[in-house]
Parts: C-alpha cells; structure tokens; sequence
C-alpha cells in the first residue's frame, strides 16, 4: 500500500489492492494452517520475563492479514531480500546463492539449485543461531551464548566491547591498533559462518546486506571474502562475498516480487523504478 501511494494512486486504489506480500522478522510457527510469529523480543510469554508488557506467545500474522487481503505471501525477510535479489538485483544469474544481513541481527535467504529453501515452518536460513564458540558468553536475543548474531550483531557487538559500533569503525581507519583488532575478529567470525554454509550448500554467491555491512563495507569485505576464500579450495574456488545489489530496499524489494505478475519483471528490470 505505501509503494501504491509513493506511485501515486488515491486511496480507493490502494484499497482495492488485494495481494500482499509480507517480509516479516521470524521465527514462525504454522498455528491451525497459518502463519504466527514466535519472536521472543515482541512476545512476552516467550521469554517469561519482565521485559515486555505482554504475555504473548505468538502473533498471528497471516490470520490478522487474511481479514483483509486475499492472496498472502510471507516470509522471513533475508528470504525475502535473496527473493529481491533474484528478481532485481545481483542474484539473478545465480542458483545457488546466499543473501545475508549483517545489522542488529543476522540472519540468511538460501536457494540451492534455483530453490529458495523454506524449511518446515520456513525458518530455513536461521543461520544466525549456528553456534560458533562453546567458551563466549556474548548473548543472544534468542537465550543462546556463542551463536553468530550475539557475538557480532550490531546491538549485541556494540554491548559486548561496551563502545559505539561507528566509533569502532571510525577508529579502524584512523588506523587505531585497538579498533582494527576487533573489526579483524568480527569479520573473521563473519567469514567462518559464511565458509560454513559455503561447505555445507556448494554455493556460489554470498550477497550481504545490512546496517553494519552497508556503513562498513570498505573495511568488511576484502577481510570476509579471505575468510571464504582461504579455505579449501575445491569448495571455495570462485566464490564471491559482495554487497546485495537492491540495498537498504532489498527486503521491501523481494516482498514485492513474491506477490508481482512475472509479466512485469521485465519492464522493471528495463525500467528500474526502485531507483
């Protein structure tokens, strides 16, 4: 509805919008054939604490979204920005491809030989809670220690080393000893995670989106892809680590192509209107 009205329609036309497509932070659950989400910072009776001024245990999404749209697509939003990519952006020669976003959490879209992997619940992609270090107490939203998102998200980085993310990285180009140690261990941390999936999927194409990644690329890149890149190579050769094309509208881009005619990709591809 906020693309119609950006493309001008009036108000009669965005109601008469019928499709949607949703990207949504997971995880999900199918609660009675639909779509909830069991996120433990917005539902207070996942955490059972006295955090949230709820006792939610899951938001029915899709059943709220049902009242007023006929058709619905949703997915977790890296899912949603790889769908972006593939349609706009930097992935559409790429079957086998990762997106990822580095920024207040992290979390992956992945398609294996041109398939868009989902999962039971679609929570395929959760990569962010893959275990990296059994001795870190760096915490995660989720309640595990040592997982991917609660050693180096940006909140939960900028927790763990008690200063600014920006002021780290400024520090890294002044060329600060300090700063540029722990840029170095994010990226390696980033880097083993992605080799891992690298390993695991046969994959040929990591694009990263996000806060983090997006101010800090510069810096970020040249260390992660070494990381992919210095590891066997008969499962690394080629692969390339590089910034998601569609950027900060990667995840609005991808809910738009899950619902959009495939008649009108070409004309957008041609058009770029996103622009």
């Amino acid at each position: 509805a906020t693309a119609a009205q950006h493309a001008g329609l009036g108000a009669d036309a965005v109601r008469q919008l019928r499709h949607i497509g949703v990207s949504s932070a997971g995880p999900f659950e199918q609660r009675d054939g639909q779509l909830a989400v069991l996120a433990p910072n917005m539902c207070g009776g996942i955490r059972n604490d006295d955090g949230l001024p709820n006792d939610w245990t899951h938001i029915p999404l899709a059943a709220v979204l049902r009242e007023r749209f006929d058709v619905i697509h949703i997915t977790n939003d890296c899912v949603a920005g790889l769908h972006g990519e593939r349609a706009f952006g930097a992935a559409q020669q790429q079957p086998n491809s990762i997106y990822v976003t580095w920024s207040t959490g992290i979390g992956f879209g992945l398609c294996v030989d041109g398939h868009i992997l989902l999962g039971k619940h679609g929570n395929a992609g959760h990569a962010g809670h893959m275990l990296m270090s059994e001795l870190s107490d760096a915490l995660c939203g989720c309640g595990n220690r040592g997982d991917l998102e609660g050693m180096i998200a940006g909140h939960n980085f900028s927790h763990r080393i008690g200063r600014p993310l920006a002021e780290v990285f400024a520090a890294a180009r002044a060329g600060n000893n300090e700063a540029l140690a722990l840029v170095h261990d994010a990226a390696r941390i980033f880097g083993r995670a992605l080799y891992n999936l690298t390993a695991i999927l046969d994959t040929q194409c990591i694009l990263v989106g996000g806060s983090v990644w997006r101010q800090n690329q510069d810096l970020l890149q040249p260390l992660v892809q070494a990381q992919v890149s210095s590891r066997y190579p008969a499962l690394t050769a080629g692969v390339t680590v590089q910034g998601a094309a569609l950027d900060e509208l990667v995840t609005d881009m991808g809910a738009l192509a899950m619902v959009m005619p495939t008649e009108w990709r070409d004309d957008w591809r041609a058009r770029r209107p996103w622009e």
